[in-house]
């Protein structure tokens, strides 16, 4: 436990709510305490990201900051379980982190209506104050996967990343500051290919019981590698499969010539 957990307590109300998850074998006050203390961003607050900082938010995560630029649409309401019909047309940054805060009024949660780019990820991830602890890439497309991998190997903050289409998904959590691979090195080549790059949510359809799996799949890695400090995925690319009800680990490696995270980090003033 580091010097800020020491100073940081669980109040009574945060010992009754998290008492379940706090009895459990391998998880005890010193891991409640470092979700207390963390802080994550997530960028996407739809299919993935309702059900992942939901979670989060209810396991005790200390800071959420939720990132998206879309408003809600009616075909949203399938699987993005933070909205209600009512909120058709409102921000969905916003409403999530409306709702959250009524779910656990115990944690801080902000949201930001913006497009998280690499011109604007210094101010928007509060680069300033402090670097968060982890991002999760709960967005929907090949593009905007890549932007937020440069981000995170440009500010080396780890780098958990989903994705959920049709029937399957896929997760891996990356660190570069351990240098062990990044985003491009599993999935340079379909990055690469706008044919890949156009398969999204809105055009190939998702059951809604596929972002449920894989956001709290994707919550699931979150706490444990913020409140026990370890990456069970190191190295691995999990591929889950609804329709055969299956899931699978594949290996990968660093790519030694990815232009991303094997070329010289520079930082930005």
């Amino acid at each position: 436990m580091n010097m800020v957990e020491e100073m940081v307590q669980l109040s009574d109300d945060e010992l009754l709510r998290y008492a379940r998850q706090v009895l459990l074998d391998g998880w005890d006050m010193d891991a409640q305490l470092r979700l207390k203390t963390a802080r994550v961003v997530i960028i996407g607050a739809g299919g993935l990201g309702c059900p992942a900082s939901e979670t989060l938010v209810r396991a005790g995560i200390g800071y959420v900051h939720l990132i998206d630029d879309d408003e809600i649409e009616a075909s949203n309401l399938q699987r993005q379980t933070l909205f209600l019909p009512e909120d058709i047309g409102q921000s969905k940054a916003l409403t999530a982190v409306h709702m959250l805060a009524r779910i656990n009024p115990l944690i801080k949660a902000r949201g930001t209506v913006a497009r998280l780019d690499e011109y604007n990820a210094y101010e928007l991830l509060d680069m300033a104050s402090s670097k968060p602890d982890l991002l999760l890439d709960c967005t929907d497309n090949f593009a905007t996967r890549d932007i937020i991998n440069r981000i995170s190997v440009r500010y080396q903050i780890p780098l958990l990343s989903a994705s959920a289409i049709a029937m399957q998904g896929q997760l891996a959590l990356f660190e570069p500051q351990l240098d062990t691979g990044c985003y491009h090195c599993v999935f340079g080549s379909v990055v690469l290919d706008e044919a890949a790059d156009e398969r999204t949510c809105a055009n190939s359809g998702v059951l809604a019981s596929t972002t449920a799996v894989m956001g709290n799949l994707q919550a699931n890695t979150a706490l444990q590698y913020l409140g026990l400090t370890k990456n069970l995925l190191t190295n691995k690319l999990l591929i889950w499969d609804g329709s055969q009800m299956q899931q699978r680990l594949m290996g990968y490696r660093k790519d030694p010539q990815c232009p991303v995270c094997s070329s010289p980090i520079v930082n930005p003033l």
